[in-house]
């Protein structure tokens, strides 16, 4: 066990005072961690987060470079992995920078073919299957400019929510209910509040780094970041809007929360989650403690640990090596992956009748819950594997609203997308295969639509 561990079992057992050196270093950066990730703001006909706020400011600045700045990046990352794979420079041998470059053969293929839709959307040469702005468009030119900016700051400031000693308090204040009702560590409620208020991205991004420094084992780690990381108030705000279902916004967000918190509770004790093991990732071990070994108060005892977390924090300096380290490996690791996989599964969306056929099954089950034009409703149950916004465009001509509401409720809830989530839990260090996406979406989409329609059948009618 760390010592940081031990130090709050000192604070906690024996009652010794707080340091004030501590305790300030507590709750400055956790008050800027909760300012930046926590709290929504309103701006304008949509609600942000402060942290995304500065991403919107950034792509606003940016603006049409973006796409070439993600291309670049991307033939950056591949020339990069190809110097050091081929020549082993010195630079490369240990260290941060061979984790980052020196990577397996599936992952030079991956950031290769990233590369290669890129450069063929950009000067818009090649085939009109990758090309199209439906497909390497809605990649280049919509979604990685958004994870280039958002990844850009959540990257550098979330050390300010998770190393200060913030998830340790709230974890430890919170740790029975969620023990009780999700059968989680209670730190794993900042997973689905910055989920909620800023991205999803954002929660895997917290639950990746909380798992490989110890304070998730991999059953808890695969459950939150397959359960939690729930799409941010902002996207769905932006889904309703698409789909023309804005002044049922209420009965809608209302909806998707208690969906997605049924299935917060029952997935992660079926298969293939329930099978994970209570072991943690091996170069950190297990650092986690949130049980109360002493007779003060809940609020005491969950303060003492905050602040030895937080005197136990690193410095300046080494903060800023992980924080850039962080943007690297989101920049030349993520962003490749995410439009690879991504363009080719809206190929298979948009240029196959794959997720059709896929669909058939669906069209008695939605005629059965007695949803309207279940036929043109059913591709649309699935096709959200590939990306989030893909249902939304499906429904979009749907006349039905009711058909409308519960494709976009069930959008938000199965939570599993390939061109984002997916490819980011797939590159993590988070134990979890492609086979188990899979399986967690279809179980996901299996319980959160009878209840989906039923509150949409009493809610919409």
């Amino acid at each position: 066990m760390s010592s940081h561990l031990h130090s709050a079992d000192n604070i906690n057992t024996e009652g010794s005072p707080l340091s004030p050196y501590g305790l300030i270093k507590f709750l400055v950066p956790s008050i800027l961690g909760v300012l930046l990730f926590l709290v929504p703001f309103s701006t304008g006909d949509t609600i942000n987060i402060g942290m995304g706020l500065m991403a919107d400011g950034l792509k606003a600045l940016l603006g049409e470079a973006l796409p070439a700045i993600a291309t670049l990046v991307l033939c950056l990352s591949v020339l990069l992995t190809g110097i050091v794979k081929l020549t082993r420079p010195g630079w490369a041998r240990e260290g941060m920078l061979r984790d980052l470059f020196d990577v397996a053969p599936l992952w030079v293929i991956m950031r290769s073919l990233g590369a290669l839709f890129a450069l063929m959307t950009y000067f818009q040469v090649g085939p009109e299957i990758i090309t199209a702005s439906f497909t390497g468009g809605v990649m280049l030119n919509d979604l990685a400019p958004v994870l280039l900016t958002f990844f850009f700051f959540a990257a550098i400031l979330l050390p300010f929510l998770v190393d200060f000693g913030f998830m340790e308090f709230i974890g430890s204040l919170v740790r029975t209910p969620f023990r009780i009702i999700f059968g989680l560590p209670g730190r794993s409620a900042i997973d689905a509040t910055a989920s909620w208020m800023g991205s999803g991205t954002v929660g895997v991004l917290i639950t990746t780094q909380q798992y490989e420094q110890g304070f998730y084992n991999r059953r808890e780690a695969s459950a939150i970041a397959t359960n939690f990381s729930i799409v941010s108030i902002a996207f769905a705000l932006l889904v309703t809007s698409f789909i023309g279902i804005n002044h049922l916004f209420v009965p809608f967000y209302l909806t998707v929360v208690v969906a997605g918190l049924v299935a917060a509770v029952i997935v992660p004790r079926l298969p293939p989650l329930s099978r994970k093991p209570n072991s943690y990732y091996e170069p950190a071990g297990c650092q986690i403690q949130e049980e109360n070994t002493g007779n003060q108060n809940l609020l005491r005892y969950s303060l003492g640990v905050a602040v030895a977390r937080a005197e136990k924090a690193p410095g300046p300096v080494r903060l800023a090596k992980l924080a850039l380290f962080n943007v690297a490996d989101i920049f030349f690791g993520l962003l490749p992956l995410v439009i690879a996989i991504g363009t080719v599964a809206l190929v298979l969306a948009e240029f196959t009748p794959l997720f059709t056929w896929l669909s058939y099954p669906m069209v008695p089950v939605l005629e059965w819950m007695q949803v309207p034009e279940a036929e043109a409703a059913a591709p649309a149950t699935l096709v959200g594997f590939a990306d989030m916004f893909l249902p939304a465009v499906l429904a979009s001509d749907i006349e039905s609203e009711l058909t409308r509401f519960v494709i976009a409720c069930l959008s938000l809830t199965q939570l599993i997308y390939m061109s984002e989530i997916g490819a980011l839990l797939l590159k993590s260090k988070i134990p979890l295969k492609l086979w188990e996406l899979v399986a967690i979406f279809l179980l996901r989409t299996a319980i959160t639509l009878p209840i989906i329609v039923v509150m949409g059948h009493w809610l919409v009618g």
